[in-house]
C-alpha cells in the first residue's frame, strides 16, 4: 500500500516530489512546534510527469489530487503540497477534502503582494514559472493590489538538483539572485528546493521570500497548533 494511503494520524501531512524536503520540514517542526506529529509522502513521479509534459496536465493533476485526498483521509488536520508545479491541483483538491488542503507557496504569495509592487519570480524549473505567476496574480487580485510580475529562470542549475549535487544547486541559485534583485522590489523563490540558497546569497538589493518557513507556520496555525517563535 503506498504511504499516502496509510493511516498516519499526523496533524500536518505533506506531499513532496523530492525526499530532501522531509528533512526541511522536520527541521521546521522542531523549531516551531516541537513534538508535533507530521507525516510525509513522496511522489517523485508527479513532478517527473509534469516536467515531461511541460506543465501540469489533467492526468497529473488528478493523480496529485488523489494523493492529497488520501493523506487527508489518513487523519491529517491539514494537508500541504510542497511542490509549486503541482500547486493548482492542491487548490482543486481543497474543494473536495474534509480538511484544509493548501499549497506551500500561497502564504508566500500573499505576503509578497502585501509587501511589494514589483515582484520577481525565481525558478530553476521552467514549468514552475506559469503556476507561480498565476498564484501571485491571484493573491494580488484577492488583496486588491496591482503587481508587476517579472520572471527569472535559472534552468541551467536544475540538472545539479536532479543529480543530487545539492551544494552546486544552492550555490548556482545564490549566484544569480544578486542580478535579479536589481530589477524588482522583492524576489520570491518559486520552488521549496531553492530555499537553502537564500543563506548563500549575501546582501541583495531586494528582500527575498521562500515558501517552506512561511508555509509551515501557516499550516501549523490552520491545524490549530501554537507556533513558537523561532
Amino acid at each position: 500500500m503506498p504511504p499516502s494511503l496509510q493511516y498516519h494520524g499526523a496533524a500536518i501531512a505533506f506531499l513532496h516530489t523530492a525526499a530532501i524536503h522531509i528533512e526541511t520540514f522536520n527541521a521546521l517542526r522542531d523549531e516551531f512546534a516541537p513534538g508535533l506529529a507530521i507525516a510525509h509522502a513522496v511522489r517523485e513521479d508527479l513532478l517527473i510527469a509534469a516536467e515531461k509534459a511541460g506543465g501540469l496536465t489533467p492526468a497529473t493533476s488528478l493523480r496529485t489530487q488523489e494523493a492529497l485526498l488520501a493523506l487527508a483521509q489518513g487523519g491529517a488536520r491539514v494537508v500541504v503540497c510542497t511542490c509549486s508545479t503541482l500547486g493548482e491541483a492542491a487548490e482543486q483538491a481543497a474543494r473536495e477534502a474534509d480538511v484544509p488542503v493548501m499549497r506551500i507557496d500561497r502564504p508566500m504569495a500573499d505576503r509578497a503582494v502585501r509587501d511589494a509592487g514589483r515582484i520577481g519570480i525565481c525558478a530553476t524549473l521552467a514549468p514552475t514559472l506559469a503556476p507561480t505567476r498565476d498564484l501571485i496574480a491571484s493573491s494580488a487580485a484577492r488583496a486588491g493590489r496591482d503587481c508587476d510580475i517579472r520572471e527569472f529562470l535559472f534552468d541551467d542549475v536544475w540538472p545539479a538538483f536532479r543529480e543530487g549535487r545539492l551544494d552546486d544547486y544552492y550555490e548556482g541559485v545564490a549566484a544569480r539572485l544578486s542580478d535579479a534583485s536589481k530589477h524588482v522590489d522583492l524576489l520570491v523563490l518559486a520552488q521549496a528546493s531553492m530555499a537553502p540558497a537564500a543563506a548563500l546569497a549575501g546582501a541583495l538589493r531586494a528582500p527575498l521570500l521562500s515558501s517552506p518557513r512561511i508555509g509551515f507556520e501557516a499550516a501549523a496555525r490552520i491545524a490549530g497548533v501554537r507556533v513558537q517563535e523561532g
